[in-house]
């Protein structure tokens, strides 16, 4: 897997939120956003959806730990960054005083992927395509 396209040199956010495809719906409506991808989860909720507004890549889903909706105690938003060694990363991050929520795994999407959370409470989402 390559580093796709509209992926690169970004830092992408990813909303997390309780009623993922009605946001959608009304993301759609209000921005003109279009849908690109949606993977659902068994329970029927958004488990990862990437909709395009003017050209720009939002993530959302619906809310899971270590997430929470806005308002809920804990962060709505993820960063997420294509890095070309995620191990490498995460160990530095890690031993800059970065919290290590998930080490790295490889990923059944095609990503080799580590999340983080920061000593701010941000969460960093870093992966790495696998070949």
């Amino acid at each position: 897997m390559e580093i796709p396209e509209h992926y690169k040199h970004t830092v992408i956010p990813h909303i997390m939120i309780d009623g993922a495809a009605e946001a959608i719906a009304f993301y759609a409506e209000a921005f003109g956003a279009t849908e690109h991808m949606r993977l659902p989860g068994e329970d029927g909720r958004i488990m990862h959806a990437e909709i395009k507004v003017h050209g720009a890549t939002l993530m959302l889903g619906d809310a899971d730990a270590p997430f929470a909706p806005p308002g809920a105690g804990g962060p709505s938003v993820a960063l997420h960054v294509y890095v070309p060694d995620v191990d490498g990363l995460t160990e530095r991050a890690v031993a800059a005083g970065a919290e290590l929520l998930s080490p790295p795994a490889d990923m059944f999407y095609g990503a080799r992927q580590s999340m983080l959370r920061d000593p701010f409470g941000h969460v960093w989402i870093l992966l790495t395509p696998i070949a």
